[in-house]
């Protein structure tokens, strides 16, 4: 029995607006602001076009291997184990870290309704919340998923509308006003763009999620990639147009009091107390449903491993008897992502995110490259020019992450090596079990996570299988 092909590509392109999320530039907004010297839609374009290469590799990879959608599988079957191993691992840093990085907006964004109660006592209630929920195999429906999206879109568009009034009532009349936030020549620095677009990649995490839906899609070999490449286009663009409002409403020169939730005053700006309530609620419950189901994105990626035998399987591959969940996952990465909330500050918790991303994308990009130009047939240009395009802006970006980020990075690729050598005797034993046995094919290990511990729709951008 098969799953039935309902959708189409438009389904697909709104699945993964709803994933990423209509607000998603929203809580990085200071950040970027703060690295780009103010540049953040243009920042946001260049991030745009990094993504639709990759897209593309995405899209043409799905194709071959219609059932996994994932990185890790992608790598592994094109360049073997070893490197498959290297991608999941620079993966899991990317899952493990978005719960980090919602526990800390989160509990910013509460701070704003009671900024009485100190950062550590939210970040710690945010942690239980997200924890125990996981714990108790809470599954979000769609239509809970459709009713948010439809408030958060509600939100943005009453943002759009007040930032429009606000400029057109308090027009600053220079004539390069509305040209500034795409280029200030007084603050432009091409090191500085480049930093915020590494940074700005955060934007489109989610987009490859489209990939695990191969199996579900009318005509999967065009629709895919199609909406792949689709979806990142529409979330640039509304994701331009949300930051380009924000940034005539609030001037480059004028500091914010938290870069963390800076969007929320730009919100205050426009249109008064109320705007900023509603904006900072929304995000906030955003950021909860993004931490919920990262969380989980995370314990079940571990979950793949151990099962795949890639991390020790007693552990990682165990699942609760009752609810039938990784429950020693999901308690490991609520453990890191809380110790990670008191040592890590946004911006820095989202270029360590983005380090795992881009290096996975790279892989994604060069598995592309391989299956479709130098083991094809037909050696076309049109298949080699999208990933080696793909390949080369993402590991720009990669290069231009913060020192901190890249040290930490370091450090945790180094960790998994570890692992890795530890644990196959210097590579001279299998890496992955899968590869050992074909009947477990990354698509059967996919089929069992699925089963035994089915995705959550609160926030897809950590529930799917990259």
């Amino acid at each position: 029995m098969r799953l039935k092909r309902a959708l189409n590509r438009w389904d697909l392109i709104l699945y993964g607006v709803i994933v990423i999320q209509l607000t998603a530039p929203m809580p990085v907004f200071g950040v970027l602001s703060a690295r780009a010297s103010g540049h953040v839609v243009t920042t946001i374009l260049l991030a745009m076009l990094a993504m639709i290469f990759t897209a593309i590799s995405y899209g043409r990879m799905a194709q071959a291997y219609p059932s996994a959608g994932s990185a890790f599988t992608y790598v592994t079957r094109e360049f073997g184990p070893i490197l498959g191993y290297v991608t999941g691992w620079a993966m899991l840093i990317d899952y493990v870290l978005n719960p980090l990085i919602s526990i800390v907006w989160c509990s910013r964004a509460a701070m704003n309704f009671a900024p009485h109660v100190p950062y550590p006592v939210w970040a710690i209630a945010f942690f239980a919340l997200f924890t125990s929920l996981n714990l108790i195999g809470i599954k979000g429906s769609a239509r809970i998923s459709g009713v948010l999206a439809a408030a958060t879109g509600a939100v943005v568009l009453a943002f759009l509308v007040c930032a429009a009034r606000y400029v057109w009532r308090h027009g600053y009349g220079s004539p390069g006003f509305l040209i500034k936030p795409f280029y200030d020549p007084k603050t432009f620095h091409i090191s500085a763009v480049l930093g915020g677009t590494s940074i700005a990649v955060l934007t489109y995490i989610g987009f490859d999620g489209i990939s695990t839906l191969s199996e579900e899609v009318e005509d999967p070999r065009r629709n895919i990639l199609f909406a792949t490449v689709g979806t990142c286009v529409v979330v640039g663009l509304l994701s331009a147009i949300e930051v380009y409002a924000a940034q005539l409403v609030w001037p480059q020169a004028l500091p914010f009091k938290d870069i963390d939730t800076a969007f929320v005053e730009v919100a205050a700006r426009a249109a008064g107390p109320w705007l900023y309530v509603a904006m900072n609620l929304a995000l906030l419950v955003a950021g909860i449903g993004s931490g919920i189901g990262s969380q989980l994105g995370a314990s079940r990626l571990l979950y793949g491993m151990g099962c795949s035998n890639a991390l020790p399987r007693t552990f990682f591959g165990a699942l609760d008897s009752k609810h039938r969940i990784p429950r020693n996952n999901v308690i490991l990465v609520g453990l890191i992502a809380v110790c990670g909330a008191f040592l890590i500050s946004y911006g820095l918790g989202a270029e360590i995110l983005n380090f795992g991303a881009l290096t996975a994308f790279m892989g994604v990009n060069a598995a592309a490259g391989v299956r479709y130009y130098v083991r094809s047939c037909e050696r076309r240009l049109r298949n080699l020019w999208p990933p080696v395009a793909g390949f080369a802006t993402c590991l720009l970006l990669w290069l231009n992450l913060s020192l901190p980020a890249k040290v930490v990075g370091a450090c945790w690729m180094m960790v998994g090596l570890t692992v890795g050598v530890v644990r196959t005797r210097g590579f001279r034993e299998d890496m992955l079990g899968f590869d050992a046995r074909p009947q477990d094919s990354a698509a059967h290990i996919n089929e069992r996570i699925a089963n035994e511990y089915p995705p959550t729709e609160l926030k897809g951008s950590a529930t799917r299988e990259r």
